[in-house]
């Protein structure tokens, strides 16, 4: 290519960026999910309208599985270990035994449909069973639900991926029978947790060890930690989206050197991601033929709404009320994950997995126009809403290498309890203090009998051997008031 093309490509390149990122401002104004913009964005530019042609499902299959993983990355750098803790079994049998469930429902579903052979239907159960991170994600942290169905949902849209990808490649690819099948998915899953638990364990101890010059290097450092579990695993057979998941979820919650920056980065990395996925997942659509496959979409995706997920989730959660039941079911989002999956048999050249890529593609218009703006009136009216969802605290800590100390920065939320306390209430550890607070846009030194305020942000300074206490105490408070109870010291009786 020359220089002059290169250059045009690269201009295209920015303004579709540009564009898409614009996208996201009118889509919060119209109500309309960003990812509809994005894949709409890709089909004007495709060759049924502007005419830029893309038909390579191979190139599709590998970009988009790298974007899922960047886009898995980030959210398990998000996810409060704390939060899915309790609910960890719960989001493991969600992403075990509810998408075995739903892969055994949506294949007779689509074999009924689509006509298909049962190899070809199982490998489209799989397809359309996996929620997708990105939107679980989104959706989310905005909406005020409590903490278990949170955590329960944002484990099983990190974990579920892995399982899917693994079935619906061994069945487009062929495998050595149900025996055999069996045995890799295990092999995939166990290496893959174990790579990327030491991945993280590792890299959590360099970064926190590392001294490097730059506050910009160690987001890129983190990522490229769990980039490269997701490689490791996958060259040595396993599961490479279990891998990113585990790593980043390590790295996390392991308390690392300018975790806001980091986090910052990888969601502004994860974004990226998405954009470039939909947009090339449009280009690869052909508009003409969607036509037909509007009715088998709608056909399959309510059944995947009404009688797949409900199941799913019935089978995973014996111990939830029914409300509880009924939000996970709704809050069970499609998004990219589907698409791209459904290119791993359109790149192995499967009989029938053109077709599947087209209704898999209306399918989740479908499904993301109907089910985000629900969530929030149905968790009302199931009278699921959180209203102390504010109160944790945003922490950040700093090194400060020569001082063998950190700098915690702390912002008050709206509905933290720290509201009204005085700076001797936090009964911080000796070698701990408040330094700073800036209220309003204005900075002061605060004294012992200083109240805190909504909106606050703190500067603590903290001996490093005592931060996880002071972070730890200060998130009590937050919770508790100024009554929270003292965690207990070795020796203290």
């Amino acid at each position: 290519m020359s220089t002059g093309r290169l250059d045009l490509a690269l201009l295209a390149g920015a303004g579709v960026l540009l564009a898409a990122v614009a996208g996201v401002r009118l889509s919060s104004r119209l109500g309309v999910p960003s990812l509809l913009l994005y894949l709409g964005l890709g089909m004007l530019l495709g060759e049924d309208v502007i005419g830029v042609r893309f038909d390579d499902p191979v190139v599709a299959r590998n970009l988009g599985l790298v974007a899922l993983a960047l886009i898995v990355a980030e959210g398990g750098l998000t996810t409060d270990w704390r939060v899915i803790r309790p609910v960890l079994p719960t989001a493991l049998a969600l992403s075990t035994v509810g998408v075995a469930a739903s892969v055994a429902v949506m294949a007779v579903i689509t074999h009924l449909v689509l006509g298909f052979p049962w190899r070809v239907a199982i490998v489209a159960g799989a397809v359309v069973s996996s929620t997708d991170a990105a939107a679980v994600f989104a959706t989310l942290r905005w909406l005020k639900l409590p903490r278990r169905l949170v955590g329960a949902l944002e484990a099983e849209s990190g974990l579920n991926d892995a399982p899917v990808v693994m079935l619906a490649t061994l069945l487009s690819t062929g495998h050595p029978g149900a025996g055999g099948l069996a045995a890799h998915i295990a092999y995939q899953l166990a290496v893959g947790f174990a790579i990327g638990l030491g991945f993280g364990a590792l890299g959590a101890v360099g970064l926190r060890r590392a001294a490097l010059p730059a506050i910009g290097l160690y987001p890129v450092a983190t990522l490229g930690v769990a980039i490269a579990s997701y490689a490791a695993a996958a060259s040595a057979g396993a599961s490479g989206f279990l891998a990113v998941y585990v790593t980043a979820l390590v790295l996390g919650n392991a308390a690392l050197p300018h975790r806001r920056a980091t986090l910052g980065f990888a969601n502004g990395v994860a974004w990226l991601a998405q954009i470039g996925l939909f947009v090339m997942l449009g280009l690869l659509v052909t508009p003409s033929r969607l036509g037909s496959a509007v009715l088998p979409a709608l056909a399959i995706g309510a059944a995947l709404l009404l009688v797949a997920r409900p199941l799913s989730v019935v089978v995973s959660t014996p111990r939830y009320r029914w409300a509880e039941r009924a939000l996970v079911a709704l809050a069970g989002l499609r998004g990219a994950a589907p698409i791209v999956l459904a290119t791993i048999p359109l790149s192995a050249h499967v009989s029938g997995a053109r077709r599947l890529f087209d209704v898999v593609f209306v399918l989740v218009a479908a499904l993301t126009v109907l089910q985000s703006p629900l969530l929030a009136p149905a968790a009302r009216r199931l009278r699921l809403v959180d209203d102390d969802a504010g109160r944790d605290l945003d922490v950040e800590a700093a090194p400060l290498d020569r001082m063998l100390a950190d700098l915690v920065t702390v912002s008050i939320g709206p509905r933290s309890r720290l509201h009204g306390v005085e700076v001797w209430e936090l009964r911080l550890p000796p070698t701990a203090a408040v330094a700073f607070v800036v209220r309003a846009g204005e900075g002061f030194v605060p004294d012992r009998r200083t109240t805190l305020r909504h909106g606050d942000d703190l500067l603590v300074v903290t001996s490093r051997a005592e931060r996880a206490a002071v972070e730890q105490r200060l998130r009590a408070v937050a919770r508790d008031g100024r009554l929270a109870s003292l965690p207990r010291r070795p020796g203290r009786s």
